[in-house]
């Protein structure tokens, strides 16, 4: 019996594969054009040549039995009476012998046939592997923001595990397995039928049904045991994902007891399903084993009458006994295929759920190539929820100006990050329009567009590769002096150069091994190696301490110089040059104008920017305070905490201020 594989099935998903009769078949069906791949002669070869061989090995394992009945015929006619030697010679060189190396030379062909079978048809199983991973992990990529976020990482990378390996499994099960199976079966059926009679056939049937209603009655009966097993196991395996991604925040708060106490729990209830499940599959080997035994000495009691009353041999007792154990593999087989088939339909059922779910954002047919030629951003009347009982936005209207700055400010929730997400159209809108240079964006291919936008976000996630290649990521084909002009740009050249590897620093999973500036200039280098013609700042500079914030955002206005920019800032000291600040307050503009018009209006914005004037105030006077008396543990408020601090400290019945009209 082969060893326990380890299924996975998440509810709520549709469309679904189910794991029933049809599910089977159907799985069959929409695997049957990757294994015999349309566009591939030489796999196609390799599958008939596989079925040829396959063909000829099983006619060799029908051969082996006679083999063995023959040889023990011969013998049984040699008498005990002493021979001479020329009687020795004949003996050595007739029947006994004969048959007897008969029967090694058969077992050899079968199993060098079957092994060569397999090699052969290995390529066709991993090539059909290799197509269906790689179009899941495309169309992963296709899917929306919004599934991802949903979707928990941990969860999703085992789902293509999973669904990798059941395909695998089904792949080199029906034609490894399941087609020698039935033919064999079929040869060992006709062949007994021809040299023995009905009853034999009978007993044989018998057995056969017996043996696969308990096989299918215990599978579904495991099916069960087996998806709470697997739904354990996924949610171990999510909980040290996140706890373990989550490194540093478990270290803050000394939560280290905690979270391994949380993934005990989930492994206790793995423990206890898997328990149930082995304990499940000790119960189906068991009655297995206990249906063809009886079978097997059912035929051999009848075969042992016969050869009392003089109607067979002792050759015929050996050959029912050889024809029933071969027998017994076919029906193993068919047991573990139908188990191992039914446990990797489960297995991919999510990946299939995956590949059925079409992308919340598509491109609209026929849509062309996004042109640039000045860069002129317009919000028009833009409405979007992401639940339809929460709207976000509520008809925001404004203008980025081809090679002008804009600002969006406003208090945490108004909505600034949702606006850089709509111009990437992660999301379609709920109402309105965004257009680039007068073309809709949704009426322009998503490639092109997110081509035209270079993105600093807020938050930068490296990938665990080089610092190289993470700077490369901007633009693949840029050369290593492109690169490295890039990151001088960025100033982190200067960084880069102090390590002992240079541009080859590896920067760990997310980056860590860098520090919240040090991978915000990278995210900024990258984006300048991209050089679009419209940047996306997302608190841009949220990381960064006053010394090199200064000296990034004159890096960033360089770069922005002469490029549409929008700007999403929290740090209002970071865009008093901006041509326009829009400022949201709860999914609408209430104020819009350059600084200095802002602060004269004495308005939201006059607020927030004197409360960051006077955070960044108390912070240096409690700075000079802890040079002073040398007081070592004395933490100054952030200045970054002063947009949310301005919002809290309007008075709850003040008036609220009027939104304007996009025409102002």
């Amino acid at each position: 019996m082969t060893a326990d594989r380890q299924p996975h099935r998440t509810s709520g998903q549709t469309p679904h594969v189910s794991a029933d009769r049809e599910a089977l078949f159907r799985t069959v069906i929409h695997l049957w054009p990757y294994i015999w791949p349309a566009d591939r002669a030489d796999l196609k070869g390799r599958v008939v040549g596989a079925m040829v061989l396959l063909l000829i090995a099983k006619l060799a394992t029908i051969a082996v039995p006679f083999t063995f009945k023959w040889a023990t015929d011969a013998l049984a006619g040699v008498g005990s009476a002493p021979m001479a030697a020329s009687d020795w010679l004949v003996w050595a060189i007739t029947a006994p012998v004969l048959m007897t190396l008969a029967y090694g030379f058969m077992r050899i062909l079968m199993a060098v046939l079957t092994q060569v079978r397999d090699g052969l048809f290995a390529k066709v199983a991993m090539h059909a592997v290799r197509r269906l991973a790689y179009r899941t992990f495309v169309h992963m990529h296709e899917l929306s923001l919004r599934f991802h976020l949903e979707r928990k990482t941990g969860g999703l990378t085992r789902v293509l595990e999973r669904g990798r390996n059941g395909i695998e499994t089904i792949v080199r099960m029906v034609i490894l397995q399941l087609a020698p199976t039935i033919i064999e079966l079929a040869l060992i059926v006709g062949v007994l039928m021809w040299q023995f009679d009905w009853r034999y056939v009978l007993v044989i049937l018998v057995t056969v049904a017996l043996y696969m209603g308990y096989t299918y009655q215990a599978t579904e009966w495991r099916i069960g045991i087996r998806r709470k097993m697997n739904d354990s196991d996924t949610d171990a395996n999510v909980k040290a994902i996140d706890s373990l991604l989550n490194y540093e925040t478990v270290k803050y708060f000394s939560a280290e007891e905690r979270e391994a106490q949380r993934y005990d729990r989930a492994m206790a209830r793995y423990e206890d399903a898997s328990t149930r499940a082995y304990t499940s599959l000790a119960v189906l080997n068991a009655g297995q084993a206990v249906i063809f035994t009886l079978g097997l000495a059912a035929a051999m009691v009848m075969c042992a009458f016969e050869i009392k009353a003089g109607t067979k041999t002792v050759g015929d007792f050996v050959l029912i006994n050889s024809m029933m154990i071969q027998l017994y593999q076919p029906l193993n087989f068919m047991g573990m295929v139908y188990r191992e088939i039914k446990q990797a339909v489960i297995d991919i059922e999510t990946m299939f759920s995956i590949l059925a779910r079409p992308p919340d954002v598509l491109d609209a047919p026929g849509a062309k190539s996004l042109a640039v030629p000045a860069g002129v951003v317009r919000f028009e009347n833009v409405a979007f929820a992401y639940e339809p009982d929460r709207p976000i936005l509520k008809g925001i209207s404004f203008e980025v100006p081809a090679g002008k700055t804009v600002a969006v400010v406003g208090p945490s929730g108004a909505g600034k990050s949702t606006i850089s997400r709509l111009l990437y159209r992660f999301y379609d809108l709920s109402g309105g329009r965004i257009s680039i240079d007068g073309q809709d964006i949704a009426s322009v291919t998503q490639k092109s567009l997110r081509q035209a936008i270079g993105m600093v976000p807020q938050d930068t996630v490296l990938f665990n590769d080089t610092i190289r290649y993470n700077i490369r990521y901007g633009r693949w084909e840029a050369t290593d002096a492109e690169v490295e002009a890039a990151a001088q740009l960025a100033q982190i050249d200067g960084f880069i150069k102090l390590s002992p590897k240079g541009y080859e620093t590896e920067v760990g999973e997310r980056g860590l091994k860098l520090s919240g500036g040090e991978k915000q200039r990278v995210a900024i280098a990258r984006t300048i190696l991209k050089g679009p013609p419209i940047l996306m700042l997302d608190e841009a500079t949220s990381a960064l301490d006053s010394h090199t914030e200064k000296e990034i955002q004159d890096a960033l206005e360089r770069v922005s110089k002469g490029r549409t920019t929008l700007v999403i800032a929290h740090r209002l000291s970071t865009i008093v040059g901006a041509d326009e600040i829009i400022v949201l307050s709860q999914g609408q503009i209430v104020e819009r104008g350059t600084h200095a018009v802002l602060l004269a209006k004495n308005g939201l914005y006059a607020s927030m920017w004197n409360r960051q004037r006077e955070a960044e105030e108390a912070r240096e006077r409690l700075a000079r305070a802890s040079d002073e008396s040398a007081a070592p543990n004395r933490n100054p408020p952030s200045a970054d905490d002063a947009l949310a601090a301005a919002a809290a400290a309007i008075p709850s019945d003040a008036p609220p201020v009027a939104p304007v009209d996009a025409a102002e």
